[in-house]
Formats: structure tokens, C-alpha cells, sequence
């Protein structure tokens, strides 16, 4: 039996013994290494998502680690190969897929969701979401791929250009990615946040970042951008605040990039839109060249994973961890260590 983190309900988790079965034809073994706690999982713990998650559901997406053994029929993977994995399993039927777009599959299984997730020292897979790591990629540093492609997704969704310049509203570990991928992109980023700490590590990273909460964000964009606008912005806050920051800072035909999950029904300045011709784009998930992209991110530095991961943490103290998330203070990332010799907390 290995250890596994169960939602179980609203605000509570707990750490359990869990069955091992060999995996199944086309499936891989993995031992996860490090998982990373996502705002995702926030929403389930909370119990926003208990429509959808059958508990007592495992949790985890974002996550590296190494193949235990393969299934029947599973080629060109070994024992000890370094992986993460591309959480998505789609039915490969429904319209979405037929158009090519398997990611947002109107039946899609997203793992850690809607089935098992990586939170346990074994984890079964389909091998077609293995994704290949690196040799000089260090495990810690590979749980960030999964939310380095989601940003990778969304700044090719707002299509990002060389020279553009770009308003992220919301600097969490997804905002600060996002504005990591855009600068790499060439693109001129500014970051807008509340939290002093998250503000401190853009700053510290290279990014410009304002306070919304005493900066005049729209004047400051007018005399940025010489009173154009910007031409593209992100909006990662899920506030209502952060919608109407902005819509409020593009320029005629900007592009406004929807990334936040906004659990209601948000009031958005239509008339502006009209007035600019504004376009406001979705983004969700990723495919598997975002994945690709993504490991070369992390791997080459351009997204300095040590940076931003805040504090690791034995299995054991995952829920600490979530409530600890949700008090909010300096904290960026939290990876759980799902390794099975893991003890104490490292700072």
C-alpha cells in the first residue's frame, strides 16, 4: 500500500493508504516526485467543485516524476525515465475533437479532476500523456512544466507579437509565468498585483509591477504607452476589479486574453469593446506543443523555477499546505514531495 491526498469534502483532506495495481495495457507507473498545489485544487478544496469531483477524489496535475513499470503494449518508455504528464485524456469523437482541438474535448477527462490525480507515491497513467524530461532538468524544478504550458497556451491565444506590450492583471504563479512567456516572446510586460510579496518577486525577476490598490494602473499605461494603450492584456485575477483593469488599459484593438476561472457572471464594459474594436479571447489548458515548449522554458531558465517555488513539503503535511495557500501571505508555490524517504518540510 502507498500514501495518497484525498478531498474527502469542503475544507478537508486527509493522507491514506492506497491500493497499487499493476498498470494496465498502455498504461505507465509513476512514482511522483514533486506536485504542485494549483489554484485548481484550491477550488476543490474550498468545495466549489463538488459537482464535478468524485470523492474521496486524489488530487494533483501539476507534478514530475519517474516510471516504476509500464503496461502491455506500452513502447519507447523504461523504468527510471524522467516524466511529467500532460493530464488530459479526450474522447477523440465529439465535435471539439474532430476540429483538432482534443484539449477542450467536450468529455474531457482532466486527471486530478475528474479521475485520480498525482498526489501519491504511485500513480497510474495512460503513457499517451507522458511527457519527456530532460536528464539535467532537476524533478523540483519540472512540477512547474504543467502551469509553464497553460501560460505558453494563453500567450499564443492572445497571439502575442515582438515589440507588443502587455498588462497581466493578477501575479500569481500563473500571472508571473504568463509574463515570463511574454517577455521570452518579446513583448514589453507590465504585471499588476495587490500582494507586496508577489509584487517583490516580479520586481525581482525583471518584471514592472504596480499596486492596483494605490497606483492609478490606467494613467500609468496612458504614460507607458505614450496614451496608445497596451495591446494585449491577461486577465489571471478572477476579480471583477481585475476584469474592468483590464478591459480599462487596451488600446484600439486590443486583445484582452480571459485566463482566470470566474466561478459567476462577471460585468463586463461592453461599450468599450464596441468602441475599440476589442477582442476578448478564451484560454484553457494546452496541447502537447505547449508541453514541448514548456519543458525547454524551464529546462534553458526563462522560467527560473527556484524562484518561484516558495516551500516544499512531505506528503504527510498536504493539507497544512492547502490551508496554508489559503491564508495567502508570501507564499508563490508550494510543491508537496511525494517521494517515498520524504520527512521534513524544506524551506
Amino acid at each position: 500500500m502507498t500514501l495518497a491526498v484525498r478531498y474527502l469534502s469542503a475544507r478537508t483532506l486527509d493522507t491514506a493508504p492506497a491500493e497499487n495495481p499493476p498498470p494496465g495495457p498502455g498504461e505507465a507507473e509513476i512514482a511522483p516526485a514533486y506536485v504542485g498545489i494549483c489554484g485548481t485544487d484550491l477550488h476543490i478544496f474550498h468545495g466549489d467543485m463538488d459537482a464535478r469531483v468524485a470523492v474521496p477524489a486524489v488530487l494533483g496535475h501539476e507534478m514530475s516524476g519517474r516510471i516504476v513499470r509500464v503496461g502491455a503494449g506500452v513502447e519507447g518508455w523504461s523504468p527510471g525515465d524522467a516524466v511529467t504528464v500532460m493530464p488530459l485524456r479526450w474522447d477523440d469523437t465529439c465535435a471539439a475533437c474532430q476540429a483538432g482541438h482534443q484539449h477542450i474535448c467536450r468529455h474531457l477527462d482532466f486527471i486530478g479532476i475528474d479521475s485520480p490525480g498525482a498526489m501519491q507515491q504511485r500513480w497510474a497513467v495512460p503513457a499517451t500523456t507522458l511527457v519527456r524530461l530532460p536528464r539535467s532538468l532537476p524533478l523540483d524544478h519540472a512540477a512547474l512544466v504543467e502551469p509553464t504550458a497553460v501560460a505558453v497556451h494563453d500567450v499564443g491565444r492572445a497571439q502575442v507579437r515582438h515589440g507588443e506590450k502587455a498588462v497581466v492583471v493578477g501575479g500569481g504563479p500563473v500571472g508571473i509565468l504568463i509574463a515570463l512567456v511574454a517577455r521570452a516572446a518579446g513583448a514589453d510586460v507590465r504585471v499588476v498585483e495587490l500582494s507586496p510579496h508577489r509584487r517583490r518577486i516580479a520586481q525581482e525577476l525583471g518584471l514592472a509591477a504596480w499596486d492596483p490598490g494605490a497606483d492609478d494602473v490606467p494613467e500609468l499605461v496612458r504614460q507607458w504607452t505614450g496614451d496608445a494603450g497596451a495591446d494585449v492584456a491577461f486577465e489571471v485575477s478572477g476579480a471583477q476589479g481585475g476584469v474592468d483593469t483590464a478591459v480599462e488599459v487596451l488600446g484600439v484593438r486590443g486583445r484582452l486574453c480571459l485566463v482566470a476561472i470566474h466561478a459567476r457572471p462577471r460585468e463586463v464594459n461592453l461599450h468599450r469593446f464596441f468602441w475599440r474594436e476589442l477582442t476578448l479571447v478564451g484560454a484553457r489548458l494546452y496541447d502537447r506543443s505547449d508541453f514541448e515548449r514548456a519543458v525547454t522554458l524551464v529546462t534553458d531558465g526563462t522560467v527560473p523555477a527556484e524562484r518561484l517555488i516558495s516551500k516544499v513539503v512531505p506528503l504527510t503535511e498536504a493539507p497544512a499546505a492547502f490551508e496554508a495557500l489559503e491564508g495567502g501571505g508570501d507564499v508563490m508555490k508550494i510543491l508537496v514531495d511525494c517521494t517515498d524517504d520524504a520527512r521534513g518540510a524544506v524551506q
